[in-house]
């Protein structure tokens, strides 16, 4: 029986959507009452083992046709995104949608034009914006604490190898896409969060490891994107995802009063000591495990949005939107061997 303000149906049951469940059904206006999966579950099981009352269906349409749901949680490959987003809209459900929106730019403005057209909110899980690495960053930038920012680099190390979760579908390049769809556009969306102004051009190199580790990978897995911003400040995003070494999502930012260096800063304003970093007490983005993500946070702030009738912060879909726009830019400059593209 529902209890909450909001029942969420679930569209594809895997790693990533159990993470989801659990975030989902401990903020204050929302529970998951319904999933669908591709593979046969047990009502029962599933309710027990998350702690909500959860109906089972074996489509897309059923799950989308039950008129007690508010809202949709998609979860399932990157390649099935587009088609069950615009029909989850045209539902009239609002959407959670795990990272890539989808595999093409095309497919992300038919998204984003169907949610608009249905009137419908969208949540992004670009969720590191919510996590404490990046408010603690983002609070010194808003405190002026570096001043004006004329370089900034966010970058992504993680190996996404055998031992990983999703490496069995993320080699193919339907699924997978790119360095940066995959993984790395996590590190891209906070540079776009720390950094004024918008994206004028991009250039973006890409490239591959040799270890038999990675040798199944249809697509390069590295990549480094230079971005050149309207205001005449630069930024630099490497996406690689086929590193052996811990977890990595390297911060620098460079102001006209200081700097950030990931855990680490100087301001000229507080007069701290040039000669040493001060450190700044957060907890650091160190696991690509999506147990330990931010989605609690960001959920709560995307149902409390709609409480408001309002887009969410930080991770609407028009906030994704640009990101993409850019993303796409870069894999397109990286196909051409580095051409510059510019970002419309």
């Amino acid at each position: 029986m529902s209890t909450k303000k909001y029942n969420v149906g679930v569209i594809g049951y895997g790693w990533a959507a159990a993470a989801h469940i659990d975030a989902i059904n401990a903020t204050s206006q929302a529970q998951v009452t319904a999933v669908y999966s591709s593979r046969p579950l047990d009502a029962a099981t599933l309710s027990a083992k998350h702690g909500s009352q959860i109906k089972v269906y074996d489509t897309v349409e059923a799950l989308l046709a039950d008129t007690s749901l508010h809202v949709v949680d998609i979860t399932s490959y990157p390649s099935q995104h587009c088609a069950q987003a615009v029909a989850a809209a045209k539902a009239k459900k609002h959407i959670i949608l795990e990272k890539p929106m989808a595999n093409s730019m095309a497919e992300v403005i038919q998204i984003f034009e169907a949610a608009k057209q249905n009137g419908v909110k969208g949540c992004v899980c670009f969720e590191c914006r919510f996590s404490s690495q990046m408010e603690a960053t983002k609070a010194v930038i808003d405190q002026g604490l570096i001043g004006d920012i004329h370089y900034g680099e966010v970058d992504y190390y993680h190996g996404i190898g055998p031992w990983y979760g999703q490496y069995r579908w993320n080699i193919g390049k339907k699924d997978g896409g790119s360095a940066l769809l995959t993984a790395g556009c996590h590190a891209l969306d906070a540079l776009l969060m720390c950094m004024p102004g918008e994206v004028d051009s991009v250039t973006s190199f890409s490239t591959k490891s040799k270890s038999e580790y990675f040798t199944p990978y249809e697509y390069d897995t590295s990549a480094v994107t230079i971005l050149k911003f309207k205001n005449g400040s630069v930024g630099k995003c490497a996406a690689i995802v086929d590193c052996l070494q811990p977890y990595y999502f390297h911060t620098h930012l460079v102001g006209s009063h200081g700097s950030v260096l990931d855990n680490k800063f100087h301001s000229a304003k507080l007069k701290t000591d040039k000669a040493q970093w001060s450190e700044l007490s957060m907890k650091m983005l160190d696991s690509g495990d999506v147990s330990d993500h931010p989605y609690q946070s960001q959920f709560q702030a995307f149902f409390d949005a709609l409480d408001k009738n309002q887009d969410m912060p930080l991770t609407s879909f028009t906030d994704a939107l640009r990101t993409f726009k850019v993303i796409f830019a870069a894999d397109q400059s990286a196909a051409t061997g580095g051409q510059p593209v510019k970002v419309a």
